[in-house]
């Protein structure tokens, strides 16, 4: 049995893409992630009899944990999805995403290098090290420009972002100086099932639920492109499988929408799902925009389209639906790990 080591597994992508590896995949994963405010062991719950599935709360900035993991383990991949991801986070305390964002990067590829290196020659042309990003290193669109490629330049606009494309621009380099197989992904925004609520999807069902504001930046102009969670596990499954070491790939949702257009859908869905008396778009109120708001994202997704057969499945009105529904079916959950999440910051 192969096992793949997944960083950050707890989280809300790190969890999605566990469970559909270990439903889709023969994998052992070994799930490695610091639980921190965004990362819940409540997220694995269904895994916890599974033999498939080994748990480790650690750091990936621990050098000594990760050597001795990747010795114990000897896994055939490294997924690393570990990280930071808040942009308002990153804006009131930026050092939190340097130390995870870069020097944690830093650690696990360095480790991952030597692991690499020791490995018999089939073993190491079989190894792969995926790492994760997020579009917002490509900086900001207009509403007329071209979608992100994956040849756009990189100018990233916030202390997140900044911090995720020097984690990329690190495995690129570990890839071009010592020729580790190192690949990039770059996705839009996601959502689905146990994001947070600190983003803005559960935000809005978890303001509106309890009767307050639903804050929206600015004018609500801002676009995003929406990608389900789902989707983009498949599409990092993928990448891993059938991608060619020392590329990147977009994986984007061709799915634009402004910040308040997602909101009053959002907003319909739940008048229809749970009905109040007043629609719940009234509490749709337009805050103070926040420092550095990026206009718009849009990623084209055409290389891996072409060169590797994927496309998103879900469309946004389905994935939209089972969204939402996950919300009202799982309230105790969400109030699990907001209390966690109190607790730790």
């Amino acid at each position: 049995m192969k096992t793949i080591l997944v960083t950050g597994g707890a989280g809300f992508i790190g969890a999605n893409l566990v469970s559909y590896l270990h439903e889709f995949t023969d994998y052992r994963i070994v799930n490695l992630d610091r639980l921190t405010y965004a990362g819940h062991r409540e997220n694995l719950r269904d895994l916890d009899a599974s033999d498939r599935h080994v748990f480790v709360e650690g750091d990936i900035s621990d050098a000594d944990l990760i050597e001795k993991l990747l010795a114990d383990h000897r896994p055939v991949a490294i997924m690393n999805l570990a990280a930071e991801s808040h942009v308002d986070r990153s804006i009131s305390h930026p050092d939190t995403f340097i130390q995870t964002n870069i020097v944690g990067v830093f650690n696990l590829l360095d480790k991952a290098r030597k692991y690499w290196q020791s490995l018999p020659k089939e073993e190491a042309e079989e190894f792969r090290f995926l790492q994760v990003s997020t579009d917002e290193v490509y900086g900001s669109l207009l509403p007329d420009d071209p979608a992100f490629s994956e040849d756009h330049r990189y100018q990233p606009n916030s202390p997140y972002s900044a911090s995720k494309a020097a984690a990329d621009h690190l495995a690129r380099a570990w890839f071009h100086t010592y020729g580790m197989p190192v690949l990039t992904t770059n996705c839009s925004n996601n959502y689905g099932p146990l994001q947070f609520p600190e983003k803005l999807i559960p935000v809005i069902i978890h303001n509106a639920l309890a009767g307050e504001a639903i804050p929206i930046y600015g004018d609500g102009s801002n676009i995003r492109d929406w990608l389900y969670v789902e989707d983009h596990c498949r599409g990092l499954h993928r990448v891993l499988e059938q991608g060619e070491a020392g590329q990147t790939y977009n994986i984007g949702g061709q799915c634009e929408k402004s910040n308040l257009d997602l909101a009053r859908t959002v907003c319909e869905l739940l008048d229809e799902l749970k009905p109040r008396g007043d629609s719940y778009r009234k509490l749709i109120t337009l805050v103070h925009n926040r420092p550095g708001h990026d206009f718009r994202y849009a990623i084209d997704n055409s290389k891996i389209q072409h060169l590797l057969g994927w496309k998103p499945e879900v469309s946004f009105e389905d994935g939209l639906r089972k969204t939402v529904a996950w919300y009202l079916d799982n309230q105790a959950w969400c109030e699990t790990v907001l209390a966690n999440a109190k607790s730790r910051d």
